[in-house]
């Protein structure tokens, strides 16, 4: 079988379309409002506050193809599956249909002539095995059965393979039920099945019930609606029906491999790949706004290219080059995301001016191993604190310390090393979860009040500073509001005072809070703030707070300013270039000052 990724695309589209469901575009990678993680991850992210019942203007059955980016990755980046950034077909029931109609829909889809046409015989699907949170799925199992799926291609899996969600702390989650392609390898035991990672099995497409909302004390209570969510991703399924062995090989990458082998001079394992899949994240991550920098989205970013660089020079690549495979990203993927085409010159403006930061980094980096080892003689060890200590204060790679070493005939301590990075991302990854434990899947009264709030603080900030401000990101917890927003200069203390000032004069005036679900060029016509891009759905959710504003949003929200109680701001500071952030709380009128 030969079919291209924009077939599958589309046909994809199509079939769900033929299932009357509405077609969305894909949001944005860095959440818009309230993000749980730094990054959309799942085709899920975006559409919680839908999840959780609030009413989306497309309706209730939905589909898209949702660009993803997952960090946990980056290290396993290189092998055959794994990737930074991915496209995620998927398709959502709000409370309308549920598993009958779901596992019907994917088998359809995948084994019927006019679709993907796989043979029956190569697929096995795997259901909740069930615990004391929530029973055995057997309705699942037996809908399989009923399509004719034999007993012996079903199998049951705990919580740890057939369970999803919630996409942060708290929220939506559900057993869920996977489907497996029989790539024809040979087994790797006698007990050979989906859940082992030997490659004879990949998995394709997972179908998740909906049905619980993860609370703070890690219990699980029913949700209001029962929702399906459902993902395949594209990069995985184009090579499996091609008879790929890698998705590397698939016409999705093939024209940024081959750019970068024009480009090698030597030819290092996975090197190449890994160059490929950080620069196709890096372009569209800037094509979403963010530019490099050291802390969140930013220092992913720079993570990515500086990466590549390494790499390059793996592969003999001395000169600047990275601009050049932006080029065939945006050449590849410009036609169905044109953000791409349309921030050309912003994203190879980034690269270029991060691999000159990254030039100078080694330069210095390099001086100071020089001092850290100008004692040492051959044969002598590097302390792994030291390496790690040019790793994290001056960013320089254990890769190059390592050749540097070999050069003088020392070893460095890569055990130390290694125990001193773990610790650094054990440190890491406990304030990312303090940061960004808040989000709309948070449905908590405190996080609603402060979530209406940002509302009040942008059109507040737009009428002290300018219409040229507009939301760059933020994040809200039960104890404070943080708003990134774009501005070019620090705020002085006047303008901090006029925005505070401003938020509280409409909280107090009592202003009634509700929405209306319009077409895009409604929204614009009355004013409202929001992202409406080529790809946006047909109609919008606009929340209107009195005569005061008008923005795009997916809720919830309170349904009188009154309900917020006293906004104080805390800090206002950069962000990065041309992005100030704000902290704030916001307090009940019971609460002390």
């Amino acid at each position: 079988m030969s079919i291209t990724s924009k077939e599958i695309r589309s046909k994809y589209l199509a079939f769900f379309s033929q299932k009357e469901h509405s077609t969305i575009g894909s949001a944005s990678l860095i959440p818009e409002h309230d993000p749980t993680v730094l990054f959309t991850t799942a085709g899920m992210h975006p559409l919680i506050p839908y999840l959780m019942g609030e009413t989306h203007p497309a309706g209730v059955r939905l589909t898209n193809v949702q660009k993803c980016i997952r960090t946990g990755d980056i290290e396993e980046v290189g092998d055959r599956w794994h990737l930074t950034f991915f496209e995620m077909l998927g398709n959502w029931s709000l409370g309308d249909y549920f598993k009958e109609e779901a596992i019907a829909m994917s088998y359809e889809f995948l084994t019927s002539e006019e679709w993907l046409n796989i043979p029956k015989s190569k697929l096995s699907v795997s259901v909740f095995a069930g615990d004391d949170d929530a029973p055995r799925d057997e309705e699942s199992a037996r809908i399989w059965r009923n399509l004719g799926v034999p007993g012996d291609h079903i199998y049951y899996y705990p919580k740890s393979e057939n369970w999803w969600g919630p996409a942060g702390a708290t929220g939506p989650c559900g057993p869920d039920t996977e489907m497996f392609y029989d790539t024809g390898l040979q087994e790797c035991s006698p007990t050979c099945e989906p859940s082992c990672s030997c490659g004879k099995y990949v998995e394709i497409w997972n179908d998740v019930f909906m049905e619980f909302n993860k609370l703070e004390d890690g219990t699980y209570a029913p949700l209001k609606q029962k929702n399906v969510d459902t993902g395949m991703g594209l990069e995985r399924v184009t090579a499996i029906l091609n008879g790929k062995e890698e998705v590397y090989t698939t016409d999705l990458f093939v024209p940024i491999m081959d750019k970068i082998t024009e480009l090698a001079v030597y030819h290092e394992d996975t090197s190449k790949e890994i160059i490929c899949d950080h620069m196709r994240a890096a372009t569209f991550i800037i094509a979403d706004g963010v530019s490099p920098s050291n802390v969140d989205q930013g220092y992913v970013l720079r993570r990515l290219i500086r990466r590549s660089v390494r790499h390059g020079r793996k592969l003999g690549i001395t000169d600047f080059f990275l601009q050049d495979i932006a080029d065939i990203v945006i050449a590849e993927y410009g036609e169905f995301y044109p953000e791409l085409e349309k921030n050309r010159s912003e994203i190879k403006m980034e690269i270029v001016n991060e691999e000159e930061k990254f030039e100078k980094t080694l330069k210095s980096g390099e001086k100071q191993f020089q001092k850290l080892t100008k004692h040492l003689k051959a044969n002598d060890i590097m302390p792994g604190e030291h390496a790690f200590h040019l790793f994290d204060t001056y960013g320089f790679p254990l890769e190059i310390s390592k050749e540097l070493a070999a050069e003088k005939g020392i070893v460095i301590d890569e055990e130390g090393f290694d125990e001193f990075y773990l610790q650094h991302q054990e440190t890491s990854r406990a304030g990312a979860q303090k940061r960004f434990k808040g989000g709309l899947a948070d449905a908590s009264w405190e996080t609603i009040r402060g979530h209406t709030a940002t509302h009040l603080l942008q059109e507040s900030l737009r009428r002290v500073l300018g219409e040229h401000v507009l939301q760059r990101g933020s994040n809200i917890t039960p104890e404070r509001v943080r708003f990134d927003f774009s501005h070019p200069d620090k705020l002085t203390d006047e303008q901090v005072k006029a925005v505070e000032d401003m938020v509280n004069e409409k909280i107090q005036e009592g202003l009634d809070v509700h929405y209306k679900i319009m077409t895009v060029d409604e929204a614009k016509k009355m004013g409202a703030i929001g992202l409406f891009d080529e790809k946006y759905a047909d109609r919008v959710k606009v929340y209107i707070i009195g005569d005061f504003s008008k923005e795009f949003c997916g809720g919830p929200h309170v349904n009188n300013t009154k309900e917020v109680g006293k906004f104080k701001i805390l800090k206002e500071k950069a962000c990065s270039a041309g992005v100030r952030r704000i902290k704030a709380v916001v307090k009940a009128d019971t609460e002390d000052e």
